[in-house]
């Protein structure tokens, strides 16, 4: 009985990116559809954001100064408060490989980049509707 039930609707999303431009636009759709949505732009500090926030769901960019979102994913998914919170990788690399490792480190789906705002939102639905089954 410890799963704890989240209400897709309202839900809080972490983006994570370290292009401003892209995590402006994805956290204007996303507040337009319902949710709660912080943005987070630099690699060296997703995971006290993410610690602080306690979202719901991240979507989280790989190739990114500092820290990849490899990286982070790593140590999203060691912290007991956080190992449960579904990781969308969002990324511009297409390489079979990196597709492998997104999964290998705990990511739960890989978004090729450019992708469209409602195909995002989709995907979104889809997997906090998954984790709450």
């Amino acid at each position: 009985m410890g799963t704890q039930k989240i209400k897709i609707k309202g839900a809080k999303i972490l983006v994570v990116d370290d292009e401003p431009e892209l995590t402006e636009i994805v956290k204007d759709f996303l507040e337009g559809s319902g949710y709660m949505v912080q943005t987070e732009n630099s690699s060296d500090k997703a995971i006290s954001t993410a610690k602080s926030y306690r979202p719901d769901l991240i979507l989280l960019d790989i190739m990114m100064p500092v820290k990849d979102g490899y990286q982070i994913c790593k140590e999203i998914k060691k912290d007991p408060a956080l190992q449960n919170v579904p990781v969308i990788f969002l990324t511009g690399k297409e390489a079979l490989e990196d597709k492998q490792k997104s999964y290998q480190v705990g990511g739960d789906l890989y978004i090729k980049k450019p992708f469209s705002c409602e195909s995002l939102l989709g995907i979104v639905k889809m997997v906090l509707i998954a984790v709450n089954k």
